[in-house]
């Protein structure tokens, strides 16, 4: 799944890099418009394959307290920062991104900093889960920036492709189209998390609900910390 997942990509890729090179010599911004739509379906494809960013959506998700609407704010907030942290980095030519062939397109010094925050946010809910503490009502919106960190590698791989082609837009508009198949993958992420917290609440109806609630947000907490841990020391 996972290979064809790789090579779905790939094919799209290929194709709106034949785009921009069309658009690079006079083509015709009509065309590249009508292709566009397939930016959706490279970023729903490309949020399906490995990442820590998933788990780390669907595990604070399921130990907090959001409702779907706040799940899919969050989701959408970790979409616009994967993808535009991204952009920024290839407008402003950001000395963070790594240029060695086997890691293109990776900025480490960004993932590493993203997965350091992501884990003292689960410590930050472990802690909260312990002392019966309350949600903040702006850690939903912190978790998705923190995640988001993380950038695009394909959306830097367009925007600089189309930037040496002397068509910056035409990059700009395919990451936007990109970062709406993103949060459409994520937000399926985020709705399936929430229903399975609410289920299992159901499940154990007639034990404390506090309880249960202190006792799901703790794992996640721990959960949420031990994935930056292990990012941090064998991901990197």
């Amino acid at each position: 799944m996972f290979q064809i997942l790789v090579e779905f990509q790939r094919t799209i890729y290929l194709a709106v890099g034949e785009q921009i090179k069309l658009l690079s010599v006079g083509g015709d911004w009509l065309a590249f418009m009508g292709f566009l739509p397939m930016g959706i379906v490279f970023g729903a494809a490309h949020a399906l394959t490995p990442s820590h960013s998933k788990a780390v959506l669907a595990t604070y998700l399921a130990g907090s307290d959001a409702k779907v609407p706040r799940g899919l704010f969050v989701s959408i907030t970790l979409s616009f920062t994967h993808v535009m942290i991204a952009v920024l980095i290839a407008v402003l030519s950001l000395p963070l991104v790594s240029i060695t062939l086997g890691s293109v397109g990776r900025a480490p010094l960004l993932e590493d900093i993203s997965r350091g925050l992501l884990g003292l946010i689960g410590v930050w809910m472990l802690w909260r889960a312990l002392s019966r503490g309350h949600h903040h009502k702006h850690e939903g919106e912190a978790v998705g920036v923190m995640a988001g960190l993380i950038p695009c590698p394909l959306t830097l791989f367009v925007m600089t492709f189309a930037m040496s082609r002397g068509v910056p837009g035409a990059g700009m508009l395919f990451a936007v189209t990109m970062m709406v198949g993103v949060a459409l993958t994520l937000s399926c992420v985020a709705v399936l998390s929430i229903l399975f917290r609410e289920r299992l609440v159901d499940f154990f109806a007639g034990k404390p609900l506090e309880t249960i609630s202190r006792t799901i947000e703790g794992v996640a907490g721990l959960a949420l910390a031990g994935v930056a841990v292990w990012q941090i020391m064998f991901a990197s």
